[in-house]
């Protein structure tokens, strides 16, 4: 009950945020911007793979964000309408670099101070972690092999938790497709993992 009272709130709170923000108000847009800078960040991290581009891509998606918030029209969650921005940005980047003809991951491992699959604890074994730790590198390069769209909703569906409503928000597709792309992909990485085994 008192969970229900506090996400009410949080809801109205919101609301009076967005209202005040689309005035000009800039405290309340900044606040606004700061409940999700953080997982829009981690979103952009998982796309980019570093964190310079996905600073930069965070940047951009704020300016948009700014720009357009006159828009919002406020049928579905801020932070999720923040998210889809953050992503189609992302992919926009994404393309840029690969008209260049580079390559790019959207998993980032930068002298291993974060990784996509966690790592048991390292009071395991040393033999152990080492086995974890080769199993994750190999997730993660069969990963690489998906196509965008396939990364894409295991980014947002099995890395970040999001559920099916709040992808099909961000990626503007009904639930039922969401459903698809998640168990076509999942199936496919199977495929990947088991070809390279």
């Amino acid at each position: 009950m008192l969970e229900k009272v506090f996400e009410m709130t949080a809801d109205v709170r919101e609301k009076q945020l967005i209202r005040k923000a689309k005035k000009g108000d800039e405290s309340s847009f900044e606040s606004l911007i700061l409940s999700c800078q953080g997982r829009a960040f981690n979103v952009a991290l998982r796309y980019l793979r570093n964190e310079e581009d996905a600073m930069d891509a965070l940047q951009e998606s704020f300016i948009k964000i700014y720009r357009h918030l006159h828009s919002f029209k406020e049928d579905s969650r801020f932070d999720t309408w923040v998210y889809r921005i953050v992503v189609n940005t992302c992919n926009d980047i994404l393309r840029k670099k690969s008209s260049r003809n580079t390559t790019d991951s959207i998993y980032w491992n930068d002298d291993e101070k974060e990784m996509i699959i966690e790592i048991p604890d390292l009071s395991s074994a040393p033999e152990e972690v080492y086995n974890n730790k080769e199993k994750t590198e190999h997730i993660l390069s069969c990963l690489e092999k998906l196509n965008i769209d396939q990364k894409e909703i295991i980014i947002l569906r099995d890395i970040h938790g999001f559920s099916y409503e709040e992808i099909s928000e961000i990626l503007e597709c009904s639930i039922g497709t969401v459903k698809s792309r998640i168990n076509r992909s999942r199936l496919r990485l199977r495929e990947i993992i088991l070809e390279q085994k």
